[in-house]
This record gives structure tokens, C-alpha cells and sequence, in this order.
């Protein structure tokens, strides 16, 4: 396949997570026009089996490269623990995970030697962060724990809720007496529940936000390639599988700009 500069990069996310990703894609790289799908008929991803995800995941790409995409960025932890491989093989085009580049940035990070990791069930039970972070570093410590709320917490607008708070204290209480200090957001929706969390965390311990360090890979995958846009002006496209207006009412509270044109589909 014959990829162009002008060409659009694909996002997708189960919702409104990945665009913690996009906002980072476009703060690194203003040229690129940035088509984003959010899966919202069918979030969330990370209560689901493997198989369903990559089917999800594999439909989701699908529907990227109809819309003539240069590279597939999977904005979403738990796509990208079960389904990246299976999608690196079969897309045309590169395809981009987040799980890599937030164990490099957990590993840069860390002088315990313990890291922590918090995502959904599915992330947490494929063992995709130890993994990838003991391919680079065998003795780094890892602690894990699966917070399947925040997800919902951040889709509802309630990452600042009380009942957030109250969610974070208990699925973080089994981490703090680990000696970790940095602490892996294992899912595009967490950085939403940031203010919440540091209230939780002490103030040593560092959050690994891999939406920043995807955006890097992205960069220099392009820019490999000779696919990079040089420009400085550029668009964006959203698409939902469900309910536009409260992707678009979330959506705007964390971007701070308007989303005019949010487009039903059906994968």
C-alpha cells in the first residue's frame, strides 16, 4: 500500500479514553489530521474475554483503513495487551500500541525498582505491562491491581466524584506498602481521574501517563517512514458507536474545545 503524508492518522478507544492519546498526537505533531473512533456501544473493553476484545479491535481497524488511514494507533490498554500483535500482522499500515512505550516510561522513571501498575481487568490479567517492563529489565518489580470503576467513573464525567475518591482509596490500599514509585496508568481513561489519584498516592510516587510517550513512538515511526506531516495546521474527525451527545459532553470537558461534527456508526 502507497502511504502519503497528508494521509490521516487512525485513534480508536473503547470511548473517551483515547483521547487523552489524541490530545498528545496533536500537541507533538500539529501537521496531522487525526481521525478518532470511539467504541461507546460497547465500552468497556477490559471486562471482556480476549477473543471479544480482538474482534472489537479488529473491527475497529477495519473501519480506520476504510477511511484511508497512513497508521493505526490503539489507544486503548486493553486492545493493545490482547489484540496489537494480531492487527500488526494482518494491517497494511503501522500499528501503535500504549502498552511498550508506558513500560519505557515507567522504567526511566523508577530508582526503587518497584513499579506499580493500575487497569482494567482485562490489562491487569493479561500481564502485558510486567511483561513488556521485565523484556527490558528483569529485576524491576511489579505490583498490579485491577480497578474496573474508573473506567465508567471517567465515561460518566465523575473522575473528580466522591465516589472516585472513594474507589481510588481501595484499589490503591494494597499498593502503597509495596515501596513502588511510579505508578503505571494502565488505561487511556485513568489520567482523566489524575487529581483524584494524587489525593490517594503519596506525593513521591511518580504516574506514568503512556498517552505522552505513545505520541513519541508515533513521532518517530512517521518520521522513519518519510510519513511525517510538516504542517502546523490540521483536523480532526470523531466517530462513535453510540450515544454522540455524551461523548461529545465529556469529550469537551477534557479537551476544552468543541466537538462540533461527532459521527454515529455502526461497525
Amino acid at each position: 500500500m502507497d502511504l502519503t503524508v497528508q494521509q490521516p492518522i487512525g485513534v480508536f478507544d473503547s470511548g473517551v479514553g483515547g483521547l487523552t492519546v489524541l490530545q498528545e498526537l496533536h500537541r507533538l505533531m500539529p501537521g496531522e489530521n487525526l481521525i478518532y473512533l470511539g467504541d461507546t456501544a460497547r465500552v468497556p473493553y477490559g471486562t471482556k474475554s480476549a477473543e471479544t476484545v480482538s474482534g472489537y479491535a479488529t473491527e475497529a481497524a477495519a473501519f480506520l483503513l476504510r477511511q484511508q488511514v497512513k497508521m493505526v494507533v490503539v489507544a486503548c490498554n486493553t486492545a493493545s495487551s490482547v489484540a496489537l500483535e494480531l492487527l500488526s500482522r494482518r494491517l497494511d499500515v503501522p500499528v501503535i500500541g500504549v502498552i511498550e512505550p508506558g513500560a519505557r516510561a515507567a522504567l526511566r522513571l523508577s530508582c526503587s525498582g518497584t513499579v506499580g501498575i493500575i487497569g482494567t481487568e482485562g490489562t491487569i490479567n493479561s500481564d502485558a505491562y510486567p511483561q513488556a517492563i521485565r523484556r527490558f529489565d528483569p529485576h524491576i518489580k511489579t505490583v498490579c491491581a485491577a480497578c474496573p470503576l474508573f473506567v465508567p467513573l471517567a465515561e460518566e464525567g465523575w473522575a473528580e466524584h466522591e465516589v472516585a475518591r472513594l474507589a481510588a482509596r481501595e484499589y490503591l490500599a494494597p499498593l502503597l506498602d509495596s515501596g513502588m514509585d511510579v505508578l503505571v496508568l494502565g488505561c487511556t481513561h485513568y489520567p482523566l481521574l489524575k487529581p483524584t489519584l494524587k489525593m490517594v498516592l503519596p506525593s513521591a510516587v511518580r504516574m506514568v501517563d503512556s498517552a505522552q510517550e505513545t505520541a513519541r513512538c508515533v513521532r518517530a515511526t512517521l518520521k522513519r517512514a518519510g510519513l511525517l506531516n510538516p504542517g502546523v495546521h490540521s483536523w480532526w474527525r470523531f466517530y462513535v458507536t453510540d450515544v454522540p451527545q455524551r461523548f461529545v459532553r465529556v469529550g469537551e470537558a477534557f479537551l476544552g474545545a468543541r466537538l462540533d461534527d461527532v459521527q454515529r456508526v455502526a461497525l
